[in-house]
């Protein structure tokens, strides 16, 4: 059986139950609510998230929580116990390493019954993945991309600062313990004007964590 019939027998038995699929909007954590339109996650919509797998989780915890389905398939290095350190409900998550040849069949199958796919668009040619968008808008998923995605609804990027918790300002001995980053948010239609907030990715508990600041709206994204 290939990869994309195994997921599909996957999707068939139902990853996404009655509860997860009601509404149009799935949960975010309250740090970064504000920087969405609509403070969370619009169904059908196309995210992609530069260079942070940290900001990555930090936003599928909460819906995780709430009971939505993840599934993570092209993205090999993505660790499943940094996962549950920032609050993903691992056990609502699938993963497929490596599909391989099947990769965008193992993306439409999941688009049809899990509320959030994650990937990389490395080996997505331009015109699957404006395809694989057309299917999320119509199936009420939310496909996350690592990475550049044609046509996407909206695009997070950080820019990190530096740890704490290390001796001689940063190039000592010690635990890492917090690092302040500042979240950038743009997009289309709702998200055309950009937004900015400080936060600590991670915090103390290992939680994205608000600094206390609201959202600000910016000319540009940093």
């Amino acid at each position: 059986m290939s990869t994309a019939s195994r997921v599909g027998k996957f999707v068939r038995h139902g990853a996404r139950d009655g509860e997860s699929g009601a509404g149009r909007l799935l949960p975010v954590t309250p740090a970064l609510a504000d920087l969405l339109p609509g403070a969370g996650l619009r169904r059908g919509s196309t995210v992609v998230v530069h260079g942070s797998t940290s900001l990555l989780f930090g936003l599928l915890a909460e819906a995780t929580v709430a009971g939505a389905w993840v599934a993570v398939a092209g993205v090999p290095a993505l660790g499943v116990a940094a996962a549950a350190e920032h609050g993903v409900v691992t056990s609502r998550m699938a993963l497929v390493p490596r599909p391989g040849a099947d990769h965008p069949s193992v993306l439409a199958a999941l688009l049809d019954g899990v509320d959030l796919v994650v990937t990389e668009a490395r080996s997505i040619k331009a015109d699957v993945a404006r395809r694989l968008s057309a299917r999320a808008r119509h199936r009420g998923s939310v496909l996350f991309s690592l990475g550049a995605w044609p046509g996407a609804d909206l695009e997070l990027h950080c820019t990190p600062g530096a740890w704490t918790g290390l001796s001689g300002d940063g190039d000592g001995a010690g635990h890492l313990r917090t690092r302040p980053v500042e979240v950038h948010v743009r997009g289309r239609g709702a998200a055309a004007r950009p937004r900015s907030a400080s936060v600590l990715l991670p915090g103390p508990h290992g939680r994205v964590t608000r600094t206390g600041k609201a959202a600000r709206r910016t000319e540009a994204a940093g």
